[in-house]
């Protein structure tokens, strides 16, 4: 089974915004392989089905950003899952504005809610999806910034973006990491 587990903040003041790409990106998953991801379990909204004939387990974390980990802690232990069996999906401001990288494994850098998975279930080795959604500006601090919602010409490349992100997700279980990497990232 695969954890695909989408970042971001629960409630509707937190929607369109660029810290809760990786509820978006769990979203269109949702839609795409008809999965209701409804059910409060584990600190997190998920949803069981398939995608590419793997059953997966689509979440979304509601225990906000900075404590993300403590959601997926609970259900890596639950399920017994291996760190390849995760992916997560979240923003990132160091990778250019409506790009996605792919990693196998690797640091939280600046993200609080990586740095939270990264402490609490103890291991850096899982797949994951960074999505641009730019850098501040105007000497803007990076919390508002991340919180703040796209403007209307950035809302059409975003959507694109965590279009491409949740193919990527697919293309990971489906192929694994190495092959969704050659395909997405560059």
């Amino acid at each position: 089974m695969f954890v695909i587990a989408g970042l971001g903040n629960p409630g509707g003041q937190y929607e369109c915004t660029r810290h809760n790409v990786g509820f978006d990106v769990i979203d269109i998953l949702a839609h795409m392989h008809g999965i209701s991801v409804k059910k409060l379990k584990h600190r997190a909204l998920v949803g069981e089905g398939f995608i590419g004939g793997q059953k997966v387990l689509l979440v979304k974390p509601q225990t906000y950003m900075n404590l993300s980990g403590d959601s997926l802690a609970e259900i890596l232990s639950y399920y017994k899952l291996s760190p390849e069996e995760l992916i997560v999906v979240y923003d990132d401001i160091d990778t250019d504005f409506g790009r996605i990288r792919i990693r196998k494994k690797g640091s939280a850098g600046t993200h609080n809610g990586m740095k939270s998975i990264i402490s609490r279930i103890g291991f850096d080795d899982f797949p994951r999806i960074r999505i641009g959604v730019g850098r501040p500006f105007d000497g803007r601090d990076l919390a508002s910034f991340v919180l703040s919602k796209f403007t209307n010409e950035e809302m059409k490349e975003i959507a694109e973006t965590e279009k491409r992100a949740a193919e990527a997700a697919e293309a990971i279980i489906s192929g694994g990491v190495e092959a969704a990497m050659n395909k997405y990232n560059g």
